[in-house]
């Protein structure tokens, strides 16, 4: 059972002391490919030196709405730097960016921010992957706005199966980790349960994003098997069927 992590923050310090040795348990479990996504502008060149170590991890360049208020930038010079790094040729998508109506940052200098990365993925022609808190509205107004060719991913989403659909039909899948796990997020589990397995990528989004069971613990890509053990008994199918499809809608979405 092969399966690839489509979010997994395998670059933080959280995994400095042992990430060889977590990715040697990842492999041993199948998980095999990682996509490591972009924060700030001062990470994209340490994470483009790290994934050239393992041919099974790619990168992708944003600035996380967490890190917006740390920018020096100005919008184009932003614009620049994301097309200059993106064309390098580990680099599979643009992200991770998005809305977050949960922090200080002005959501206007938010939605700013958001719109050079979605002008640069609309002029590369690759996917993106989108942060969005309590601003899902907005999200899809600007999606509506650009439509991107590669549409892209809405990471850890945790909506129901409404609003899962009209991101599906905008071009977008939806990135299942460990919310999946928690008997709490019944509209969530209904709507992986409804939505076409083809809309669907694994993620851990490690090192957060805990299974239920491990809070409080760091989370790993290595745990990637038991997201898709939970995801194939909602839906009633096998995990290998689901690992087979989420592997296989990963690699079609990232061009891996």
């Amino acid at each position: 059972m092969l399966l690839i992590d489509s979010h997994c923050h395998f670059d933080f310090e959280d995994f400095t002391s042992d990430r060889d040795a977590v990715w040697q348990r990842c492999r041993a479990v199948g998980v095999e490919q990682l996509i490591i996504p972009g924060v700030e502008v001062g990470q994209w060149e340490s994470l483009a030196a790290l994934v050239c170590r393992e041919p099974g991890w790619h990168a992708a360049v944003g600035v996380h709405p967490w890190w917006i208020s740390g920018l020096q930038q100005t919008d184009a010079q932003l614009q620049q730097a994301l097309c200059e790094c993106a064309e390098q040729g580990r680099f599979v998508a643009i992200g991770e960016c998005g809305l977050d109506k949960l922090i200080e940052t002005p959501f206007e200098h938010q939605l700013e921010v958001l719109r050079i990365h979605l002008t640069v993925a609309a002029e590369l022609g690759l996917p993106v992957i989108l942060h969005v808190r309590k601003a899902h509205s907005e999200l899809l107004r600007l999606l509506k706005a650009f439509r991107l060719s590669r549409g892209g991913v809405i990471h850890a989403f945790s909506g129901d199966v409404e609003l899962a659909r009209r991101y599906w039909a905008m071009g977008f899948s939806l990135g299942i980790g460990g919310t999946i796990s928690y008997p709490r997020a019944a509209k969530t589990r209904r709507a992986v349960v409804d939505l076409p397995l083809e809309s669907l990528l694994l993620e851990s989004d490690a090192p957060d994003m805990p299974l239920r069971g491990r809070q409080g613990e760091r989370n790993s890509p290595e745990y990637l098997p038991v997201t898709a053990g939970l995801l194939a008994e909602l839906r009633g199918v096998s995990a290998e069927e689901v690992a087979a499809r989420t592997r296989e809608n990963t690699r079609l979405l990232f061009s891996l």
